[in-house]
């Protein structure tokens, strides 16, 4: 491979939808990537549109991804993109992200990776037999905060892990604006789009994700309720659970969209016999720590003197300025890029470098979103395994 630039495409993310802007955005951060090719909408006017406004040549704007794939499998190897990344509804992620592996084409996709379990598995068996790369946007999990909250966890600084407790409360679903068009709640409550689940799909996935990746440990099986509080509303817009992890840690998730006031808030804390800690998404640059023998520490994301290497090498800016969403997303796109351009060197990867969600994680998120609807709508059987 020569000294370039990742060659970048999409499925998704015209200029009318919001979260492919984020990904673009984080996806240029380092000077890794670059956006030569798209689909950017079902709409052939939208993504043409919209290709025009990326300053992208007509002959590299496409009406579907199917003839993208093909085009571009025929340019030469130095022209033609190295990746695809997928922003589109749930239900439109499996089949673009399997015909990118099936012609060579490395993968990003945000979450949850697929509409089902079983497309979910079967992206994984794909990804294990091309040895192709995919990354998947749990973008919490890339906060420099994390990263040291996972480091001090592993190194055992918190003793032998009991409980926690994570939540993602928003409100902005409180009341039916998927009626009114023109935003982003129209897909995410349709079950026909986004899946069985709507909240937890949603954004439980995010909660649960933080857990398992924070405490190196899984859920092993769950006892939930799914609400749907707006009249009319065909699917969950709030619900709840107690989870059993490995080695008996125990766990309380709580995900909500009509929490009225609430953003992002994201947060989690997580007890042991020696600590605890404590981390808040709208207040990332913090991570509390919490001692048993000792007053409670605060520390603060760019201060390298009491941090790790894992939190340093995820950290941009000096203490005081604030590490945020996109930062976090540019994260996930960076290891990515550098994995990708070690493998097409023939070289290893660097430990942090695949430091990044990937098929696995996809798979166990819809066995998450699978096991919380199959548990969390039954009134007769409490506790429900981990469904696989």
């Amino acid at each position: 491979m020569k000294n370039r630039k990742l060659k970048m495409g999409m499925v998704g993310g015209g200029s009318d939808a919001f979260i492919g802007a984020i990904h673009r955005r984080a996806a240029f951060m380092d000077n890794l990537i670059e956006l030569v090719c798209g689909c950017f909408s079902v709409d052939p006017e939208i993504s043409k549109s919209s290709g025009r406004s990326y300053f992208l040549p007509e002959n590299r704007i496409y009406n579907t991804y199917q003839e993208m794939f093909e085009r571009e499998m025929a340019l030469p190897e130095e022209e033609r993109m190295d990746f695809v990344t997928i922003v589109t509804p749930n239900r439109f992620h499996f089949e673009p992200a399997m015909m990118a592996l099936e012609r060579g084409f490395h993968v990003v996709v945000d979450k949850p990776m697929t509409f089902s379990l079983d497309e979910a598995k079967q992206l994984q068996k794909k990804v294990e037999e091309t040895g192709l790369i995919l990354a998947l946007t749990h973008v919490y999990s890339a906060f420099p905060a994390v990263k040291e909250a996972k480091a001090r966890i592993a190194r055992g600084e918190l003793g032998r892990l009991r409980r926690l407790y994570v939540e993602y409360p928003q409100g902005w679903l409180a009341e039916r604006i998927e009626l009114l068009g023109g935003n982003n709640a129209g897909w995410r409550t349709d079950p026909k789009l986004s899946g069985k689940a709507g909240c937890m799909g949603d954004i439980g996935t995010h909660a649960w994700h933080l857990s398992e990746y924070m405490t190196g440990l899984k859920v092993e099986e769950l006892c939930a309720e799914l609400n749907t509080f707006v009249p009319g509303r065909p699917i969950d817009d709030d619900g709840a659970a107690f989870l059993r992890f490995e080695g008996g840690v125990k766990g309380t998730l709580i995900a909500s969209q009509i929490a009225i006031g609430e953003a992002n808030n994201i947060n989690i804390r997580i007890y042991g016999e020696k600590g605890g800690l404590e981390w808040h998404q709208e207040n990332p640059n913090l991570l509390i720590m919490k001692w048993i023998d000792r007053p409670s520490e605060i520390l603060q994301v760019g201060n390298n003197t009491f941090l790790g290497e894992e939190a340093k090498w995820n950290t941009r800016t000096p203490a005081g300025h604030p590490e945020g969403f996109i930062e976090a997303f540019a994260n996930i796109y960076r290891n990515f890029a550098l994995t990708v351009m070690a493998k097409l060197k023939g070289e290893t990867p660097c430990a942090d470098c695949l430091d990044f969600p990937t098929a696995y994680d996809g798979v166990r998120g819809m066995q998450f979103i699978e096991t919380m609807v199959a548990a969390g709508y039954d009134d007769h059987k409490k506790w429900h395994k981990w469904i696989d």
